[in-house]
């Protein structure tokens, strides 16, 4: 063999290695490896989290969480170097969203997770993608300041998430009594609202928002002035899968790196003015760099 001949071959090899991105430098395991085989992501969703994620008559999901997952989609079948990546769209529930991904039924769930020490017991979540709190809404014009003015009121919340678990830790702690009605959904808990079967209805304060502009022709809701809670939304995939969840937080650090993540916010939050300080501060922070 010449000596041309083995340049060649030496030069082609190291392209080849070049081209072939961090991801194809090294053996595929995992959901990546799963990802690659079946030119298929399993992307899970919430349909009534709006503006969140939810899905329209035609089932098609929509909403801010729904386009950060696109996103990220994108930028793995980049790292994949995939010609195509097709999304296989599957509904959720509040109940069974984490049991989805920990089956392994689901890759990534783009909704409006908070990220918690117990939920990591069952799944492992990206870099954060919303900070939130919760609150709650009341129906008519008077508006109440927070939950101590909802002494002997019955509030509906959905059973198993943590605005339920937040309420039960703020009785607790300020010795008030309030009764929590179980409810099956957000649009549910409005329903019984609007019905008067409760007195106010509590979720993450931006669920809250959008859910209030959704029934704004039907029945006029108060915004509670303070929130009583802290909750950090991320998208939430399989624990042990060092790979994925690095494919995902880079996807997510390069939109907060380059600002694209503002055209997503603007398309949801827009109409309610620039984006608060604690955002912005969250943004900032999970822009890791490459």
């Amino acid at each position: 063999m010449s000596s041309f001949t083995v340049r060649a071959l030496l030069t082609a090899s190291l392209l080849s290695g070049l081209l072939a991105g961090p991801l194809l430098a090294q053996e595929l395991t995992g959901t990546l490896k799963n990802i690659a085989a079946s030119k298929t992501i399993l992307i899970g969703h919430q349909m009534q989290s709006i503006p969140f994620s939810f899905a329209e008559n035609d089932g098609q999901p929509l909403g801010y969480s729904i386009d950060l997952c696109k996103q990220v989609v994108a930028s793995i079948q980049q790292q994949l170097q995939l010609p195509k990546l097709d999304i296989k769209w599957i509904p959720l529930t509040l109940e069974n969203r984490f049991s989805m991904v920990a089956n392994g039924k689901v890759d990534l769930e783009c909704g409006t997770s908070s990220n918690s020490i117990s939920r990591q017991k069952i799944v492992d979540f990206s870099l954060m993608t919303w900070v939130d709190g919760g609150n709650f809404v009341t129906k008519g014009q008077t508006q109440v300041s927070g939950l101590a003015d909802m002494t002997g009121k019955r509030i509906g919340v959905v059973p198993g998430n943590t605005t339920e678990q937040a309420l039960q830790q703020w009785m607790h702690k300020h010795a008030v009594s309030f009764t929590l009605v179980p409810v099956k959904s957000h649009l549910d808990g409005m329903k019984q609202l609007h019905d008067n079967l409760i007195d106010a209805y509590a979720a993450d304060q931006t669920v809250l928002t959008g859910l209030a502009a959704s029934v704004g022709e039907q029945m006029q809701v108060r915004l509670a002035t303070s929130n009583f809670s802290y909750e950090p939304y991320a998208l939430v995939l399989s624990r042990n899968d060092a790979d994925f969840k690095q494919a995902v937080n880079s996807a997510l650090a390069q939109l907060y790196r380059s600002g694209e993540v503002f055209k997503i916010y603007n398309k949801w939050f827009g109409h309610l003015g620039k984006p608060p300080a604690t955002l912005l501060a969250m943004y900032g922070m999970n822009a890791l760099p490459e």
